[in-house]
């Protein structure tokens, strides 16, 4: 939905939990899980964010690296207590504990969880730095090596084709991987809840009353989404790449000089976010565009009882005083 389409812009924004929604206001953020057929808990979450600890990190471009941190760690705050409660409920099954989970369990006890949560958090650290910075690079050395045309010169200078190759395949093994994980039934509610959240703030942003009805009719592709966030800055990334040297003796600097650059990334893919956020225009449709295409996959249509708990989160962050409101 363009910003033709509604009546006021709102900087409230959210993500999917498991069972659940996380809206994000001026003042408050407030986490949603479903409970039981006619139960929704509600919950208010503390944190303290980085863009509120010094002026610097208002500024633009410093501002998205802040924003970046807070959101992933909000989210993975709000993720936890989700699936806590969705638990508790009986929502979703918990799975039996594996014999090394069991033995971690006797030797760490209540430190269980987060010695375990600290090495999942470091693999998939890993594992998302190999994929994305060393894979692509590698299989264009591959493709050099087949093709002799693509491959760099001796001076080292980069080739336009490396970098949109390298880029393009980022982005492919971006959309597979959320592709795979959609069809994983757990997945598939995560995505229609997602879908809910930005139904209901479209709703909001088009001054309709909150009601599941309302919801229905709107539309669940948003501008200022995180998947639309992520590819904006895999295509950033391709730009940047232009001007990385090749480094033919050591392949694996490339790479690392792209993780190194990535707080610059970051904040320009933030800055254009904002911008189509804002602004409807031929440049921002385009800027936009792969974002909202992705979320035809990362976002599904929600059912009623979804609509419901998004309602909920919603009307808990709204402030009294229009705070919120960043265009009309």
């Amino acid at each position: 939905m363009s910003k033709t389409e509604t009546k006021k812009i709102t900087s409230i924004g959210g993500s999917a939990l498991i069972e659940g929604i996380m809206m994000r206001g001026p003042k408050k953020t407030t986490v949603a899980v479903r409970t039981g057929e006619n139960e929704i808990y509600t919950e208010d979450v503390n944190m303290s964010f980085i863009g509120a600890k010094h002026k610097i990190w208002k500024l633009p471009f410093f501002r998205g690296v802040a924003g970046l941190i807070d959101s992933m760690r909000l989210s993975y705050k709000c993720l936890m207590l989700s699936a806590d409660k969705a638990i508790e409920a009986g929502e979703i099954e918990e799975e039996e504990p594996s014999k090394f989970e069991k033995w971690v369990d006797e030797k760490l006890g209540e430190n269980f969880m987060k010695v375990l949560m600290v090495i999942s958090s470091v693999l998939g650290i890993g594992l998302a730095v190999l994929l994305f910075f060393f894979l692509p690079t590698w299989i264009f050395q591959l493709l050099g090596m087949a093709f002799p045309a693509l491959a760099s010169d001796s001076t080292g200078d980069i080739p336009l084709w490396q970098s949109i190759t390298e880029g393009i395949l980022k982005i492919l093994i971006f959309l597979g991987y959320i592709l795979i994980c959609s069809q994983m039934s757990e997945m598939k509610r995560v995505f229609q809840y997602h879908g809910a959240e930005h139904k209901t703030i479209f709703c909001y942003e088009n001054d309709l009353e909150l009601t599941v009805e309302n919801v229905k009719k709107m539309r669940r592709f948003h501008p200022r989404c995180g998947t639309s966030f992520i590819l904006l800055m895999l295509i950033v990334g391709i730009v940047i790449g232009l001007f990385i040297p090749a480094f033919p003796a050591m392949p694996w600097l490339r790479p690392v000089i792209k993780i190194l650059l990535l707080p610059l990334t970051c904040g320009i893919g933030y800055e254009l976010i904002k911008i189509c956020g804002k602004h409807d225009n031929v440049v921002t449709r385009i800027i936009a565009a792969p974002g909202l295409w992705a979320q035809r996959i990362t976002t599904k249509e929600p059912d009623e009882k979804m609509c419901e708990v998004a309602i909920k989160a919603m009307k808990a962050v709204i402030p009294d005083d229009g705070s919120d409101i960043v265009t009309k």
